[in-house]
């Protein structure tokens, strides 16, 4: 079967996401009087075979807007595209887990070919799209496109009227950012006990744009809390947050994630070649070879974002680590942490395993830095230390601005 040129799809228009959670491959049937967001496309606007040769973009057969209680089964099933063509997908989505981040409001657009499915594209904000195209009979490959648009800044401030947290969502944060500012200062403050009514906090907000759409992502740039006599602070230098004086807030990260050394099966190679196809599958991490059951520790302070199934990475755990940094721990037998828990480094997390798609049993562990898989074993990993002396003037005039800021606001 002879295919028409395609050309990577790289779109200027992108279409916002929304927070809610798209239940893991259950694969419930969906409700019967759901009115379906489909949108297919008249012949006469269709393009042939020949003309597509000579574009950049196709238009999509169809684009469908992910609803609450929707899986991938059902909607492949609803589009005709079928439950082998699902799999095949699901298989290269292993390296980078993008299908298990879908939310309702996101969307999937299908390309189709002679009635088989030829590229799926993932848009999941106007800064962010994942594209898997065909690549062979049964396989396919992933492109991934982050735009980094423009991040403006807000502050968000109040005084402490009952909790942390309902004191700071009346605010304005998001359950999200509310995490994170408590994680960043778990060490220093107790949220619970510590916190006295008339304190205040003034939270200085970064949200991103693209082209003046907001994308819905937003970044903790500083913040400062006064507690009674104590000021507690945190800024954002360079990925990592630095309190008034420039001394760090994270512990520094391990960089095995278990207590023993145990070797090493597969090491990371984002060039590695498919033993059986020959064509480039990246390997985003590092496999150790670890028995069913051995202890998995997290590799520095952070809070679960993500613990679920997947067909080919079998059950995994998501941390995120501040703004910067993530890691992933896939293949697991048992996790011993559930999403929305802060964890510290060194603790115990799972037990690993040999579920999914496995060789035999092992760990899969990856470190990502700003959204992009390295080599765990090789990267520069974040230590306790201080800001160094080079970066010393930058950062003062960075946490002097954010300061400034933060001050207009209390006097406002």
């Amino acid at each position: 079967m002879k295919r028409f040129l395609r050309k990577p799809l790289m779109l200027g228009v992108f279409l916002p996401a929304v927070a809610l959670t798209l239940g893991a491959f259950s694969y419930q049937p969906l409700h019967s009087d759901l009115k379906l967001p489909i949108q297919a496309l008249p012949d006469s606007e269709l393009e042939s075979p020949e003309s597509l040769s000579r574009v950049d973009v196709r238009v999509p057969d169809f684009t469908y807007t992910i609803q609450r209680g929707d899986t991938l089964s059902t909607i492949f099933d609803m589009l005709d595209v079928g439950q082998a063509a699902m799999y095949q997908v699901l298989e290269s989505d292993v390296s980078i887990l993008a299908l298990d981040t879908l939310k309702p409001g996101d969307q999937l657009s299908f390309w189709l070919y002679e009635g088989q499915l030829d590229q799926l594209e993932l848009r999941f904000s106007p800064a962010h799209q994942v594209v898997f195209s065909r690549a062979g009979e049964e396989t396919f490959e992933y492109s991934e496109v982050r735009v980094e648009g423009e991040w403006k800044e807000e502050v968000v401030a109040g005084d402490i009227n009952g909790s942390f947290y309902v004191s700071a969502k009346r605010a304005g944060l998001t359950a999200s950012e509310i995490q994170k500012v408590s994680a960043l200062l778990q060490d220093k403050l107790n949220f619970r006990r510590d916190l006295r009514a008339g304190d205040s906090f003034q939270v200085v907000r970064a949200k991103q744009y693209i082209e003046g759409e907001a994308t819905g992502n937003t970044r903790l740039e500083g913040l400062r809390i006064l507690n009674r006599s104590r000021e507690l602070t945190a800024f954002n230098f360079e990925g990592q947050y630095f309190d008034l004086n420039g001394d760090s807030l994270a512990r520094a990260f391990m960089r095995y994630p278990t207590k023993g050394r145990y070797r090493l099966s597969s090491r990371f190679n984002p060039f590695r070649k498919h033993p059986v196809t020959g064509r480039v599958r990246p390997h985003n991490g590092t496999d150790f070879a670890t028995p069913i059951g051995t202890p998995i520790l997290a590799t520095g302070d952070g809070v679960v974002t993500r613990v679920t199934k997947h067909p080919y990475a079998g059950l995994y755990i998501v941390i995120e680590h501040g703004q910067k940094y993530k890691t992933r721990f896939l293949h697991l037998s048992k996790a011993l942490v559930s999403k929305g828990q802060t964890v510290s480094r060194g603790q115990k997390i799972a037990l690993s395993g040999n579920s999914g798609r496995s060789t035999g049993a092992h760990l899969h562990y990856e470190l990502h830095i700003n959204g992009r898989p390295v080599d765990a074993m090789k990267a520069a990993i974040p230590v306790a230390e201080g800001v160094n002396q080079a970066d010393r003037l930058a950062f003062d005039s960075l946490r002097d601005r954010l300061l400034a800021q933060m001050n207009k606001q209390g006097q406002g």
